[in-house]
């Protein structure tokens, strides 16, 4: 082997997944309904009446953004009136557990 030649090339970070993380954690709502998925909390009106300071509106497009990366998963019923619920999938399972592991090393940091 040459001792000027390259045997590694530059990383990056993965777009998708980076993009991702920076959008649910850019979201000032997202952790707050997982949050609220944990304790059995599934339905979007009463996610508002859960949390102070939520809106529909920003539920919604909080709840839309994560069923688009298939961290949550929607369920709509076909009944009247209508009925939705919202559960985390196994790749959000995962994805939360990056999360956990996130907010551990930040914590790590300012011990």
């Amino acid at each position: 082997m040459k001792s000027n030649e390259k045997i590694f090339s530059q990383k990056s970070a993965p777009a998708r997944s980076a993009r991702m993380v920076e959008t649910i954690y850019g979201c000032k709502w997202s952790l707050t309904v997982y949050q609220l998925l944990a304790h059995g909390i599934n339905r979007p009106g009463e996610m508002v009446r859960s949390v102070e300071g939520l809106t529909t509106k920003v539920l919604n497009e909080c709840l839309r953004k994560n069923v688009d990366f298939g961290i949550l998963k929607r369920i709509s019923y076909p009944e009247v009136p209508p009925r939705v619920e919202y559960e985390v999938t196994a790749f959000g399972e995962r994805f939360i557990g990056v999360l956990d592991e996130l907010e551990a090393l930040a914590d790590a940091l300012e011990d």
